[in-house]
């Protein structure tokens, strides 16, 4: 089948954590003989950013990095729906796009498109921000992949959509998986922002004071730190090592010997059971995982055996130190967790779902499916 994706970016994923598993599901449609085209807008903030704190090359190094993966920068304001969408089976619209756009495709479809047209929301704006996602004209799509049943029932409670299917993140295990190391490794690394005061105490807890009070070789990658963060991260003996490519996070996962979860509040208070894509990329990578609390509603993994979970700032000293202390332990949350990964949660499992669902609205996708 032809599929035609509208992200906000395929090549940058400077504060669009969501560029792992959009680059994951469009590789494994590939690898599988569909057609398949990504267009983003040319001016996508995401590549500004990156661009303006990394240069051009690290454009370039993600095209290296993903070789087969091509993306097409439009001008919104010159954008050809007829010739992008062209004999397109199915055309999926990420919620980072403007609401002209959304609305232009659902247009475009209106007059005659024979494709199947999902807009996939993968944020917490529908909790957070419900009045810009209300304002989406999604009445001329078939429905709205959700990375999470609350979101996906949010929108059908609130008249949003008409049909709404989850559809969660996942690991792209062609690039997410155990790699090797050699030499002496680092405690401890997070990868993540500072969440613009959506967990700055959370990190206080779960990361910052159980580092310096252990006195952990510590790491910390990611963009948007203000002052102050850098600061507390310095008071707690933490390297900060800015901003780093997604396609890399395997590698230095491989160079330290734990990791933690801390879920942004919205995650834990009104989204509960969508974990965010960090767990998928950690127990993909084979790294002991601690989590900070997270309600796992929806059953994705099995805590206590993929990852420990921690109450408190008392109870992560303590699981550090046994991870850290434990081989047998760190080696069984290592199996356990990639073997979840493994069994249920790669980007070819949901390229399955995505498949499943297409054949449920459309008869030209349905012809296409295989049984």
């Amino acid at each position: 089948m032809r599929f035609v994706l509208f992200y906000h970016s395929l090549l940058s994923d400077w504060n669009h954590g969501n560029a792992h598993f959009l680059r994951g599901i469009a590789g494994e449609l590939q690898q599988r003989g569909h057609d398949v085209v990504v267009y983003e807008p040319r001016d996508a903030w995401s590549v500004k950013e990156l661009t303006a704190d990394e240069g051009e090359d690290a454009l370039e190094a993600t095209v290296r990095a993903y070789p087969a993966l091509q993306a097409v920068r439009y001008d919104p304001h010159a954008l050809d729906l007829d010739e992008a969408v062209d004999d397109a089976d199915v055309v999926i619209v990420h919620e980072w796009n403007t609401h002209g756009l959304v609305r232009q495709i659902g247009d475009h479809r209106r007059r005659g498109g024979r494709y199947a047209l999902f807009f996939h929301d993968t944020h917490h704006r529908s909790v957070s921000d419900p009045a810009s996602m209300s304002a989406y004209d999604l009445s001329n799509y078939d429905g709205v992949l959700a990375f999470g049943n609350v979101i996906r029932e949010r929108y059908l409670a609130h008249g949003w959509a008409a049909r709404a299917w989850t559809w969660h993140e996942a690991a792209d295990t062609r690039v997410f998986y155990p790699r090797e190391h050699e030499g002496a490794k680092r405690d401890l690394v997070w990868i993540g922002n500072w969440g613009d005061d959506e967990r700055t105490k959370e990190l206080e807890t779960f990361l910052l004071d159980p580092v310096h009070d252990l006195e952990l070789t510590a790491t910390v990658h990611g963009v948007r730190y203000p002052d102050e963060a850098l600061a507390a991260l310095s008071r707690a003996g933490i390297r900060y090592a800015g901003w780093l490519p997604n396609y890399e996070v395997p590698a230095v996962f491989a160079a330290h010997r734990v990791t933690v979860h801390v879920p942004r509040r919205p995650y834990v208070a009104a989204l509960r059971g969508i974990p965010t894509i960090r767990p998928f990329e950690a127990l993909a990578c084979g790294i002991p995982l601690i989590s900070a609390p997270w309600p796992d509603d929806e059953g994705l993994f099995r805590p206590g055996l993929d990852y420990l979970v921690a109450a408190d700032g008392r109870a992560i000293r303590r699981q550090l130190r046994e991870v850290l202390a434990d081989e047998a332990l760190a080696a069984s949350l290592a199996q356990h967790g990639r073997e979840t990964i493994l069994a249920r949660h790669t980007c070819a499992h949901r390229v399955n779902e995505l498949l499943a669902i297409c054949a449920q609205v459309t008869p030209r996708a349905r012809e296409k499916v295989p049984a």
